[in-house]
């Protein structure tokens, strides 16, 4: 048996270290080697352990790992990101982005990497949710979305106790109609939540991140 490859399927980490460093990863994927199958499927069976809105459970998990599929994907990929803005930043977003010197431009370089080698990454997630919110009011968007988002973190926080890493990315959303046509996902009623990179990645010493505050973050009874 490949004991490299044994270890770094289980970590045997801490639920406070899986919690406190699985980390947006980028650069640090492992581009040659082939995910197995039977960890992604551990992963989601973790994942649909989480809570979900009355229990509808209408969570999907597309997972792409056929090559030519995987450029297909890649390609709708690199075409949304020439077409994401974002909302624009306010000057406390931008204060809190800067608080820790070089963060913004790593992110900013891992985000540039990950574009240019997205479709050599060895699996492609894809959360989906049945029903769509366009135009929803709160009421609406907060039950569906908060009916796919546990889960997904669930999954992502299972790939890293196994050493595997992962990225939430929405940069898709602008052509979600075009990716839900690649992938034969009926469109008008399922909505694609992110896409996932996957892969094992290059060492496992990852750190809890620099984060602002928590008396920045932190309400007692009243705001």
């Amino acid at each position: 048996m490949d004991r490299r490859k044994d270890a770094s399927m289980s970590l045997n980490l801490s639920a406070d270290d899986v919690l406190s460093t699985t980390r947006a990863v980028r650069k640090r994927l492992d581009l040659t080697r082939p995910v197995p199958r039977r960890l992604i499927e551990e992963c989601v069976d973790l994942a649909t352990q989480a809570p979900t809105g009355r229990n509808r459970q209408r969570w999907h998990f597309l997972v792409v790992t056929d090559e030519a599929r995987r450029r297909a994907v890649a390609d709708v990929y690199r075409a949304a990101v020439q077409l994401a803005h974002g909302t624009p930043l306010t000057e406390r977003d931008l204060r809190r982005m800067t608080a820790h010197p070089g963060s913004w431009e790593r992110i900013a370089d891992g985000s540039r990497h990950l574009y240019e080698h997205i479709h050599r990454v060895p699996a492609l997630v894809i959360p989906a949710v049945e029903g769509r919110t366009d135009r929803a009011d709160v009421t609406e968007q907060a039950g569906t979305w908060g009916s796919i988002l546990p889960a997904v973190w669930s999954f992502m926080l299972a790939a890293r106790a196994r050493g595997l890493g992962t990225a939430w990315t929405t940069a898709q959303a602008p052509l979600e109609r075009e990716l839900a046509s690649v992938l034969g996902v009926p469109h008008d009623r399922i909505m694609l939540a992110a896409l996932i990179p996957l892969a094992f990645t290059l060492g496992t010493d990852f750190r809890p991140a620099a984060r602002i505050d928590r008396d920045q973050v932190l309400h007692w009874d009243a705001w």
